[in-house]
């Protein structure tokens, strides 16, 4: 398995930095990736249905010893318990009206103390913080390949590296 590093600069320089052969692999790079977050990480992933977001968290959680992680669509956001607690929400229910039930999840109060990361996210993020990492998740080549585009917003991400 092979992927490139991310590197942000300050500008927040987009750039497709990795190529993911299949689910597994979307997994274990997220285990890797959540290796290097810290609490008050705030990360968006954006992308198709199936394109391997919840995998991706599920890798996240590993990495923080959470095992259980399924998809939060219906109950929109859930908390998991760990040394750095992991919020994994889905904003997928809210696209109509992102507003409405999104600051009723109070999670600007989580934020510090967590790794926040929002699937479907990107039409409410900025109502929670300008620092954070886009994740773009798009079908590759193959069946099973998808790509990363990664894009790091504000000084947390400015020289981040994995």
């Amino acid at each position: 398995m092979h992927w490139a590093s991310f590197l942000f600069q300050p500008t927040n320089l987009s750039l497709v930095a990795l190529l993911i052969s299949d689910p597994a692999s979307m997994h274990e790079w997220g285990e890797e990736f959540g290796k290097e977050l810290r609490a008050g990480d705030l990360i968006v992933l954006t992308g198709p249905l199936g394109a391997g977001k919840t995998a991706l968290v599920q890798g996240i959680g590993k990495a923080l010893g959470i095992l259980d992680i399924t998809s939060p669509t219906f109950v929109i956001s859930r908390v998991h318990h760990a040394a750095i607690p992991l919020v994994h929400v889905d904003a997928y229910r809210l696209l109509d009206n992102p507003m409405a039930l999104f600051d009723d999840l109070d999670l600007d109060t989580l934020l510090d103390t967590s790794i926040v990361c929002i699937e479907w996210g990107s039409e409410v993020v900025e109502r929670l913080s300008h620092d954070y990492l886009e994740l773009a998740l798009e079908y590759g080549a193959g069946e099973s390949e998808r790509t990363i585009t990664a894009t790091g917003h504000g000084q947390r991400w400015g020289q981040f590296q994995l």
